[in-house]
């Protein structure tokens, strides 16, 4: 009984030294990508960082002008150019497109419902059963 008591300490005790070292090595490779994570980002706000210094660069007003004058063949505005109100057409009357797009047609009534009648208490008239 005593040697048998010894053996499982002994197995037990290897086990958990098999276990620790597991947990130990785990935790290590999980720092390593930590830290390589950590380094990526940093990375990457720098070319972030990089990439905006660039984008004001290449937005700058005398730039951008110098670039409209050479390319876009831009001319002031006109006064022939602007309209009066009156000459602007007038504004289409509110309502309910599909429906308007439905009667152009002439596919409203196709069903051949109609609607209820109100009664002067604001309800559809009840239907009575005989």
């Amino acid at each position: 009984m005593k040697r048998l008591l010894t053996l499982l300490s002994i197995v037990m005790l290897i086990g958990s030294a098999v276990y620790a070292y597991r947990v130990k090595y785990d935790s290590i490779v999980l720092a390593e990508q930590v830290a390589k994570l950590k380094s990526r980002i940093h990375r990457e706000k720098d070319a972030i960082a990089v990439l905006k210094a660039e984008w004001q660069y290449v937005n700058r007003p005398d730039r951008v002008q110098a670039l409209a004058d050479a390319h876009a063949d831009l001319r002031p505005l006109t006064v022939q150019q602007m309209a009066r109100w009156s000459e602007l057409p007038p504004r289409p009357a509110k309502g309910d497109a599909i429906a308007g797009k439905l009667e152009a047609l002439g596919l409203l009534d196709v069903t051949g419902t109609t609607a209820p009648q109100k009664t002067g208490e604001g309800r559809a008239p009840s239907i009575r059963r005989p």
